[in-house]
């Protein structure tokens, strides 16, 4: 076997996600991710919905920040995309925004803080 191959082997195993499993967003868009949470013996699954602020990385170590505002505190949390950890992501809203990381929205707070939703026409529902 050459390193390619073993290369390839480990990703398959460590990380059996596929882009099949993982929805389509961007920058912008409001998303609900929900991740298992493991308490000693007991696991729980949490949900967390916020606004996409980045997406980084390549391949199988994709990451990407989500940003909500929490009792009037910005929380933001850094997901890895193909993470074991996460049941699901829904996408609840496309936003339409010029930049791939807005970093922005930090500083911006009430009505300043909204961003721009793209609307849907009947043939894109399909």
């Amino acid at each position: 076997m050459n390193k390619d191959a073993i290369i390839k082997l480990v990703n398959e195993q460590m990380w059996p996600k596929t882009d099949a499993d993982v929805p389509s967003f961007k920058a912008g868009d409001t998303i609900t991710v929900s991740y298992k949470i493991v308490e000693g013996n007991k696991e729980r699954i949490q949900s967390f919905r916020g606004v996409v602020i980045q997406i980084k990385g390549s391949g199988k170590t994709k990451m990407f920040t989500i940003r909500k505002i929490s009792g009037g505190v910005g929380v933001e949390r850094i997901f890895p995309l193909y993470s074991p950890h996460i049941e699901k992501i829904e996408v609840n809203k496309v936003g339409v925004v010029r930049r791939a990381r807005i970093y922005y929205l930090r500083d911006l707070t009430g009505k300043k803080a909204r961003i721009k939703e793209k609307r849907i026409t009947r043939t894109e529902k399909k």
